[in-house]
């Protein structure tokens, strides 16, 4: 598949995992709200209800107050000293049909003590007798003066009490185990099924009564309500209501929809390790091909040589000069090492992919192999007018280590430094080595090439091969380094690469001592 067709399918995709992602988040923030909004409203009807039961129980208290008042004083006044004075008043009517007949006849009886300031009903004689609507006429203006004067009676206990009422302290006008109740019966009412806490507040912003199980944290979201709000604006008492676990009551609510949205996040991640898994093979597909197209290149060489040495020697001539003899011999036997080293490198990636090499640890002085490397090394170095340095200061170079891997390490190392050397200066190689706490530091600089920043991680990766632009001549399978890292690891060391484009590149490791 074409890597822009990958990149096509992986963006929209991504989009449409995003887009079902921001969808329910959104939704989710939205019955948050909306849930916010209703218990928002439930609270306040449900507080708007109880400031009415507090007025009505308060109303009730001077309506059972004044009459029993008037009660005692209609007593206290029928047990003085004045006479009273009952009149009694009797009228027998009768109704007659068309031909004198009587079909209905009652006994009207009126009693009236004085004093008195209500007015009764009274029937006086008039041409000799009433008829029947008279009398109902009667009737209906005495019960009208008794409502009027009744309702006269309430306005004026009304009238005190908005005077008066509102003067009074709320502990006098208010019982808080009942406005306790009132709360949790119409947050019950209202749906509300919370453990709440309350407060009232005087006029004078005096904290007048607290709840047993108040809690200060969290209440600054509390909910206000006057409790008698026909009070005046400057004598109002409040009670504030807060919810402890209204938050929790709120998220409750929209929790089924997260399961939803974590497994969303979990295809969206999926997808995304997904398309990183299918680069990354594609990656790797690619730099096998390279490397199997370098491994060709690098083993067609040998073989030639040994080919063309082996066709030599078959002429009889050959035979005739011992030197030439020699020397073809001498190409055969280089040429093979190199196939058997190349062949050896490839065998070592894949044995250490399985984790089936076993490394054959023993004292040794690292400084000594150094040397021993260097020396072999100069040579080369000096085949390309270089010049290779080694200050090895490390006065402790104990290490447990292979002798052969260890070996291979540092040889290259040293061998890249020759393979990226700037062409347009002579090659300076330095290798130090020094202690630093309990580890023994290795550093293999050079003044090639140099490496990208953006390379510079991605050197020790298998397969890997930094771009040298027009620079062709450079050979190998893009495994030395990767080797290099592995090995060092193995030997619970460190390394890692400092570079500079054109300026060179240095090489870092780590090994613990042994002592």
């Amino acid at each position: 598949m074409r890597k822009s067709t990958i990149w096509i399918l992986g963006i929209v995709m991504g989009a449409s995992f995003l887009s079902l992602l921001y969808l329910q988040v959104k939704y989710i923030e939205e019955m948050v709200r909306m849930r916010n909004e209703q218990f928002d409203v439930s609270v306040k009807r449900s507080l708007y209800q109880v400031s009415k039961n507090v007025e009505f129980d308060e109303t009730q208290r001077w309506l059972i107050k004044d009459v029993s008042e008037e009660e005692q004083r209609i007593a206290q006044y029928s047990g003085s000293s004045i006479q009273t004075e009952d009149i009694v008043q009797q009228q027998f009517m009768h109704q007659m049909d068309s031909s004198g007949n009587a079909f209905s006849s009652f006994e009207l009886k009126t009693i009236r003590t004085r004093p008195s300031d209500l007015p009764k009903a009274m029937i006086s004689k008039r041409h000799g007798s009433k008829t029947i609507p008279q009398t109902s006429k009667s009737l209906s203006d005495a019960v009208k003066n008794r409502y009027m004067y009744q309702r006269f009676l309430l306005d004026e206990v009304v009238w005190q009490m908005i005077h008066q009422t509102s003067d009074q302290d709320i502990e006098k006008r208010v019982n808080f185990r009942n406005l306790d109740q009132y709360l949790k019966s119409e947050f019950l009412n209202n749906g509300l099924e919370l453990n709440y806490h309350f407060i009232v507040i005087d006029r004078s912003g005096r904290e007048v009564y607290r709840c047993p199980d108040y809690e200060k944290k969290g209440s600054e979201g509390a909910y206000v309500q006057p409790l008698f709000p026909n009070d005046p604006p400057s004598k109002m008492s409040l009670v504030k209501v807060h919810f402890p676990a209204k938050r929790d009551y709120i998220f409750d609510s929209v929790s089924f929809m997260i399961p939803s949205t974590i497994f969303t996040t979990i295809l969206l991640l999926t997808f995304i390790f997904t398309i990183y898994v299918v680069f990354r093979q594609k990656k790797l597909t690619e730099m096998k091909n390279d490397f199997v197209n370098n491994m060709t290149h690098e083993f067609k060489t040998p073989i030639s040589s040994i080919s063309l040495a082996a066709q030599m020697l078959k002429d009889p001539s050959v035979s005739k000069s011992p030197s030439l003899f020699q020397h073809l011999c001498n190409v055969i036997n280089d040429e093979t090492k190199r196939l058997r080293f190349q062949v050896e490198k490839v065998l070592q990636m894949s044995m250490f992919d399985k984790q089936a090499t076993m490394l054959k640890k023993k004292e040794l002085d690292a400084n000594v192999i150094i040397h021993g490397v260097v020396e072999t090394f100069n040579l080369k170095v000096a085949q390309n007018h270089g010049e290779l340095l080694a200050f090895l200061d490390a006065e402790n170079g104990i290490i447990s280590a292979d002798e052969m891997h260890f070996t291979n390490v540092i040889f290259n190392l040293m061998d890249n430094a020759v393979k990226y050397k700037n062409p347009e200066k002579d090659l300076k190689l330095t290798v130090r080595t020094w202690n630093e706490s309990d580890k023994l530091i290795i550093v293999i600089q050079d003044n090639g090439i140099g490496i990208k920043k953006d390379d510079v991680k991605k050197v020790f990766d298998k397969f890997y091969r930094v771009h040298t632009g027009n620079l062709h001549d450079v050979k190998g399978f893009g495994l030395g380094l990767a080797y290099v890292k592995k090995i060092v690891e193995e030997h619970h060391g460190t390394i890692r690469a400092e570079s500079e484009l054109n300026v060179g590149t240095k090489f870092i490791i780590a090994l613990p001592l042994l002592k």
